[in-house]
């Protein structure tokens, strides 16, 4: 459930405690949105983010090999690294500072991975992996599958809101990697404390705090996990209370009805 303290008109914040959440013994997974078994219609999207995932997994485990079709996935490691193969041949590791986009298309299978030694060698690791996928709706239907990641961590030290993922044509010199939807934009800001970004300006953004804490303003404190949904509002101050990353999306159109 939305949770309206101190929420001015168009602002929904939703704490970390309200997600649902997936537990098996290798996966911790936690839901902003309807997912799999957890279904609310009530619940479904914002924009055109369908999915924001929040997942830990145990070393030496992962998502085994899986289809996706039809869908814009960003994922963004916080903690560890996870490593990617597909049935496009596509095959690399992620880990914090990179980001990754695979278009799914007409059609991929793809895994994901808790395993690095199998890419480079040497003795397993007893670290999880954290990371944030999130699911956008594409442009259209029945492009080919595709698949793009970029290291961008020098340019989020800075402290400000940067242009990770991108199909939006002002971001087409900027964003690291770029999404096949136009109307959308994730951006992903570091914060020391005191730092503060002005959030974008547009019919729908999502704001989620991948770690730490920060104060919105108007709205109060919000700390890792939390998440808030702005409709036809925009432009709001965020600023940080300790070290932390925020991850939002900037969408200039919703789904189809």
């Amino acid at each position: 459930m939305p949770d309206t303290t101190k929420a001015p008109p168009g602002v929904d914040i939703r704490r970390a405690e309200s997600r649902t959440s997936t537990r098996v013994g290798w996966l911790d997974s936690r839901h902003s949105f309807s997912f799999a078994n957890h279904w609310d219609p009530g619940n479904t999207h914002h924009g055109l983010l369908l999915v924001n995932n929040d997942d830990v997994v145990a070393p030496g485990t992962g998502f085994d090999t899986h289809p996706h079709r039809d869908m814009e996935i960003v994922t963004w490691v916080l903690q560890g690294s996870l490593v990617h193969q597909d049935s496009e041949g596509n095959k690399g590791l992620i880990y914090p500072g990179l980001a990754q986009r695979m278009s799914a298309g007409t059609g991929i299978l793809h895994s994901e991975k808790n395993d690095s030694w199998q890419l480079r060698g040497g003795p397993s690791h007893q670290q999880p992996v954290r990371f944030i996928q999130m699911w956008v709706a594409p442009d259209e239907n029945g492009i080919r599958p595709g698949y793009e990641q970029a290291e961008i961590d020098a340019e989020l030290l800075a402290g400000g809101l940067v242009p990770v993922a991108s199909g939006m044509e002002q971001h087409s010199d900027s964003a690291a990697i770029r999404i096949r939807n136009r109307y959308a934009a994730l951006h992903v800001a570091r914060l020391l404390p005191e730092g503060a970004v002005a959030l974008p300006d547009a019919p729908y953004v999502h704001l989620f705090v991948a770690r730490g804490t920060v104060e919105l303003e108007g709205s109060g404190v919000l700390r890792q996990g939390d998440a808030v949904r702005f409709t036809a509002t925009g432009g709001h101050r965020l600023a940080a209370v300790e070290p932390a990353e925020v991850l939002v999306w900037e969408m200039h159109a919703g789904l189809a009805a």
